[in-house]
């Protein structure tokens, strides 16, 4: 017998995960973004990574289109702000507030993230309420190579401690 829904997430959330702002571009080339904890490294040879989305978000008919292109913004400890905007503004542009610029595939790419992954689709996968997109990544760079990443745990934002 599976177990609930809520059981799940409860589980869940003791796991740490990294927070990312997901970007793509739709039919007209408008920017879209969204926060994805739900990224990993899958391969680096040929460089492939994975994001899920909810089936429900705005961004899946974008990403399932054949030219679909999409960057991975990873985020440092001082953007939480921009983090919460990607998640929870619904009215307004989410690109406001930020420094944007294009990556090679045009997906938009925020200069002071802590690192970004630049892709383009290499496969979609249908799992319950989301979608899972691998990536090929065809650029990245690492604009603030020393500096310690937004991490999301047990329902809120945290900061590392080295031991």
């Amino acid at each position: 017998m599976p177990i609930s829904s809520t059981d799940y997430r409860d589980v869940l959330r003791h796991f740490p995960s990294g927070v990312t702002i997901v970007t793509t571009l739709d039919e007209d080339g408008a920017r879209h973004g969204l926060t994805v904890s739900a990224f990993a490294s899958i391969s680096p040879d040929p460089p492939l990574i994975m994001i899920a989305i909810d089936k429900r978000n705005h961004t899946n008919p974008m990403l399932q289109r054949k030219d679909a292109v999409f960057a991975v913004n990873i985020l440092g400890r001082d953007q939480r702000t921009l983090s919460d905007r990607f998640a929870w503004l619904k009215d307004g542009d989410r690109f406001a507030e930020g420094s944007w610029d294009s990556a090679e595939t045009g997906a938009p790419v925020l200069t002071d993230a802590l690192a970004w992954l630049d892709c383009t689709i290499h496969e979609v996968a249908d799992s319950g309420t989301h979608n899972i997109y691998i990536g090929h990544v065809v650029a990245s760079s690492v604009p603030r190579p020393d500096e310690e990443p937004l991490v999301y745990w047990n329902r809120g934002y945290r900061k590392l401690a080295l031991s």
